[in-house]
């Protein structure tokens, strides 16, 4: 019974993020230094035990993940399960646009995760549609074989990471900005289940457990999620990209650097 390891990997820079307009699901391709980050991240993480790669299909995260996946030897898959926040109205606008047109409305959906811009989805939706794509990559024996790295937007990653960490809506949007080419890293292991006949409580010496590692072999149906790292980015000395806006969020610095996930893991 092995842990599985998830890794959810924000797309290079856009024109779009250089210049603060929200792309939501535009199809907008990465920026001449979006394709730098990509490939500088691509260098570092040569070494990973990557067994699967999935991108949303969007031009932006499809072609970050060809980049990162050419030296693991891996096809990229997509899935437009993994796309960004669909912003209805906002799309294509700027920031300063958007405060013109609906004053309030733009700083009122990063508190509220149960908000959809006019025409839009929720944070929520996102975190959902989103989930299933795991849920079923859960299912087969892809992490027996190593990390599955999935390539999408900042919105959708935040959303992602807070529910498969089962996190309430009302601490949902405590992950601040994800900068181009930084990710998430998720660690899966079995739930912790009742011992079965035995409804004693734990000494205070520990001598006593009521609750036992799960051992059933489908413990991946219902697992619990830790969160290894946010706003990692592939060498802490050189990041990956300077975080900038992306579809919507407003993404801060992060000085967390790569781990090694070579071998098993």
């Amino acid at each position: 019974m092995a842990d599985r390891r998830l890794v959810l990997i924000r797309h290079g820079e856009t024109e779009y993020n250089a210049t603060g307009r929200m792309q939501g699901q535009l199809d907008t391709e990465l920026s001449a230094v979006g394709r730098d980050q990509a490939r500088v991240a691509a260098e570092v993480l040569a070494g990973w035990n990557v067994s699967r790669v999935i991108a949303s299909d969007l031009s932006r995260a499809e072609e970050t993940a060809r980049i990162l996946a050419q030296p693991w030897g891996i096809e990229v898959e997509t899935d437009r399960r993994l796309r960004e926040t669909d912003l209805g109205a906002w799309q294509g606008a700027s920031h300063r646009e958007v405060d013109a047109a609906y004053p309030g409305q733009r700083a009122y959906w990063k508190h509220d995760p149960e908000w959809a811009p006019p025409q839009g989805e929720t944070r929520m939706q996102v975190a959902e549609r989103a989930f299933a794509v795991v849920d079923e990559v859960m299912r087969g024996d892809d992490f027996d074989r190593g990390v599955v790295v999935m390539v999408a937007h900042g919105g959708t990653i935040g959303a992602l990471t807070a529910r498969l960490l089962e996190l309430p809506a009302s601490h949902s949007l405590v992950f601040s900005g994800l900068g181009n080419v930084c990710w998430s890293q998720l660690l899966a292991r079995p739930q912790f289940v009742r011992n079965q006949g035995d409804s004693s409580a734990p000494a205070i010496d520990g001598s006593t457990v009521p609750l036992v590692p799960s051992s059933d072999e489908q413990w991946w149906k219902t697992p619990k999620w830790q969160l290894e790292g946010w706003n990692v980015h592939a060498n802490a000395a050189a990041p990956a990209g300077a975080p900038s806006p992306d579809e919507g969020g407003d993404a801060n610095s992060s000085n967390s650097s790569s781990q090694d996930l070579g071998g098993g893991a």
